[in-house]
Order: structure tokens, then sequence, then C-alpha cells
């Protein structure tokens, strides 16, 4: 007997047991076999509105141009940004609600701007209604981890010149004791201010000398030479450092702030993250506000809540729990001690990069966790859920394919395969850091809250 399998392993498993030949098809019902959910999801399949509306978008993403042109404090780039306004990661919460790291470090960014004498003054200013917080996506900006910026923190400006929109981020800290953990020591201060006072005027003048730093070209060389871009960035770091060094250089700056500006550039594993971030928030908010499309502009987290955004509805968020992130953990440390997910970095992941474009970066696993065929078959199964393959960011692991790109709200549901993100992992106390690294799957129930409110838009005057 020669048997094709559909679906149910087990009806396979029982003709293998007795020497039959069996070719299996990987299918699962649509909506994982809710039928008021497909039904939903039906009349979205070969809508020609949906399926132009998902071009428009899609190519909208693909095409994006990002470069990095300046680096500036937050006040005076950021729109709406205002002295007593603090960003941060993932969909709106309040302060009664923030986890422990987002907790410490709004009280670090209050510190730092000195609207509070100590923790204690932070949190009272913080918890009375003083402080306006907001989302860093409502503002066209991004954060990792806690995201939290504030006002006089400098962000780099990228420029998207295919639709001429912009993107903001903060700088990276490095690792260990760091502002975005939830750390907010005097040394975590000091760091701040050494960023804000040296590095950030000598590479903001570095980088208008270049004439502006397309972004673009860097992650896809990364991408050739091991990085995934969001947990691994040391090829980016490599490339970008190699690119303004020489504009450092001609500034003749005092020979100690070099040093130590190039130095904390080299060493910083991380530095290059945010700048992929960036780009691919500038490339997303491209993509948006295209009605009736499918496509997922923005998977991000606050620690307590893992929230989405869809092109075809923008500026709503469709949110569910945030799940703990399972991985490997530094010694002495378990998922016990972990916080949920947390950070806008999964913008990297929406974009194609990050757990999306693992099978470029086989040595990921030694910090997530899992294998090399691992890494290889994520990347594989994000083929699954996307609109396409991107056209500059490539795999050479697999012939050179452009990584999956373009997380279609359709597809997720017709699979049931929920989008894979790699992501450093929090301590749930403030002020501790981060304790490990891992996977986690965006939840099933945001791309359902998605289709709901798709499904209500009957006509483009409503999107």
């Amino acid at each position: 007997m020669r048997a094709i399998n559909v679906g149910v392993p087990t009806f396979a498993q029982a003709l293998a047991a007795q020497g039959a030949v069996v070719e299996t098809v990987d299918w699962r019902p649509p909506g994982r076999g809710d039928p008021a959910l497909a039904a939903r999801l039906a009349p979205l399949w070969g809508d020609e509105v949906v399926e132009a509306a998902n071009r428009e978008a899609w190519g909208r993403l693909v095409a994006a141009e990002p470069v990095l042109v300046d680096l500036r404090p937050a006040r005076e780039v950021v729109p709406g940004m205002t002295p007593d306004t603090i960003l941060h990661a993932g969909p709106p919460i309040a302060w009664e609600r923030m986890c422990g790291p987002m907790r410490g470090a709004v009280i670090g960014a209050l510190l730092y701007e000195r609207l509070a004498r100590n923790e204690r003054e932070a949190a009272a200013l913080a918890a009375s209604g003083g402080v306006r917080f907001e989302p860093c996506h409502h503002h066209a900006a991004v954060g990792p981890m806690a995201g939290v910026t504030s006002a006089s923190m400098p962000v780099y400006v990228v420029e998207e010149r295919s639709r001429g929109g912009r993107a903001y981020v903060n700088l990276n800290e490095g690792l260990g004791k760091v502002l975005r953990m939830g750390a907010n020591s005097p040394a975590v201060l000091d760091r701040l201010r050494w960023l804000e006072r040296t590095l950030a005027p000598l590479l903001a003048r570095a980088i208008q000398a270049s004439g502006g730093v397309e972004i673009r070209p860097i992650l896809a060389e990364a991408l050739q030479m091991g990085d995934e871009c969001h947990n691994r960035n040391r090829a980016a770091g490599g490339q970008f450092l190699k690119l303004v060094a020489p504009h450092l250089a001609a500034l003749d700056p005092p020979a100690a702030d070099l040093a130590a500006v190039l130095r904390f550039m080299a060493e910083n594993q991380h530095f290059t993250l945010q700048l992929s971030m960036a780009a691919c928030k500038a490339a997303l908010d491209a993509a948006d506000g295209v009605p009736h499309s499918t496509l997922v502009t923005a998977m991000s987290r606050n620690g307590i809540e893992f929230g989405i955004r869809l092109s075809g509805r923008p500026g709503v968020w469709f949110t569910a729990p945030a799940a703990v992130p399972e991985g490997l953990w530094f010694p002495g440390y378990s998922a016990a001690d972990a916080n949920p997910d947390i950070g806008d970095s999964a913008i990297t992941e929406t974009a194609g990069l990050g757990g999306f474009a693992m099978a470029a970066a086989p040595a990921i696993v030694q910090f997530v966790g899992g294998t090399v065929d691992d890494a290889l078959r994520y990347t594989r199964e994000m083929y699954e859920i996307t609109m396409g393959e991107s056209p500059v960011y490539q795999v050479p692991a697999l012939g050179f394919r452009g990584t999956p790109t373009g997380i279609d709200l359709r597809l997720v549901l017709q699979t049931g395969i929920q989008p894979l993100i790699n992501t450093g992992v929090a301590h749930r106390e403030p002020g501790i850091g981060q304790i490990g690294a891992g996977l986690v799957r965006a939840p099933w129930e945001c791309f359902v809250r998605a289709l709901d409110a798709l499904s209500r838009v009957s006509a483009p005057d409503q999107a």
C-alpha cells in the first residue's frame, strides 16, 4: 500500500507501522479548527481589494530606504516629546500596571532628567500623574526592552527616503546593569550622561560629515557574515564602525574622548541593534495605513501585554498577555526569575530579521538555545506566514533566499503558525538586569482580535 496522509499524524503512524509507504502532507485546518474563526477568515482570501492592499503595503515595506542622518536629543526631534514625557516599549500601559524592569527604568529616567532627587521621589512622581507615559510607537520611535526614553536622551534620526518618514531610537548602553533592563544605579546614570555629553555629540558630527549612513546595506552585509540583526550584531557593528571611524578621527577631538568612544562602540556587541530597530520601524511605518491590508506593521511588548498593529487598522493595538521566553539562563537564574517578554525590538522580526533570519546566524543558538538545525527550521517555518521574500536581505545557508518578510495576518490564522521572536530576558525585579535569552511566540489571541477588527470594516471609508 502507498498512502498520502493529510493532517492527522496518527493515521500515518499506524500505516507506517504495518509497512506501508506514507507520504505526509503537513496540513492544519484553518483557524486551528475553529469553524467560526475560519468563517471570518475565508472572505479575506480572494478579495481583490485585500490583495491589492497587500501588494501595496508589501511593496512599500521592501522598497524602504532607511538612512541614518543625525543624532539629537529626543526633545529636539521626536514628535510630541515634552520635558515630562517618558516613552516606553510596547502597547500603552499606566504606571500602576508596569512590570518591575519598566518601573526601574522609569525611575532611572526621572533621576537622569533631575525631575526627582531619589528613587522614592521618582516613584511618587510617576504615580501622581505628573508624568506623561506614551508608547515609543506612538511617536515614530522604538526602544529595546523597557524602551524608556526621556527628553534629554540622544536618539538616532533615521530617514526613510522612499516616502519621507522618520524613525527614532535611543542609544545602546551595552550589557549588564543598564536602564533598559530596569537598572538605575549611579553608575547607570553616569553612563547615560557620558553618552549624552561625550559620545553623542561626536557621533552626531561624524554622521553629518558622512552625508548619511545607509542602513540597509549594512544589515544585508551583516546577514552574509552571520548576524540576524536582533540578538547577534557583531558584523553589523563592525561595518558601522568602519564607516564612521574615519569621520570621527577627522573631527580632531581630544584623544581621550575619541579613544573612549571608539572603545565603547567596539566592545558593545549590541551597539547597532538600535540602528536595525529604527530601520525596520521606518520601513514598516512606510507600509502602514493601507486600508484593508492584513500586513502586520508592529509586534511589541511592555512586559505585561504583547501587542500587534496592522497596516489596514493604523494606530490600533491588538493585545494579549505576554509570555515568558524559553531559552538559556545565566548561572543562578531560571524561568521563575524572568519577567514576561518585553521590548520594541520585535520590530526586527516584523520586518523579516531577528528570529525570521536565524538561518543566517547559526551561532545565535548558543545565546538563545536550540541547534543549528532548529535555526534553519525556524526561518523555513516563517516563510509559511509571510507575503514574500526580501529582495535585499538574503540567507546564504538557504541558497541566498530572501528572508521571510511581511507577516500576513491571514497566513498566521490559516496555518496556526505564530511568529517567532528571539529575545533577551530581564529579571522580573528592577535593577538586576538581563538573566538569559531565548525564544517566544507572538500570542495567537492578538491575531484573532485583529481579524475581528478587520471583519468589522466593510468599506474603505470606514478603515
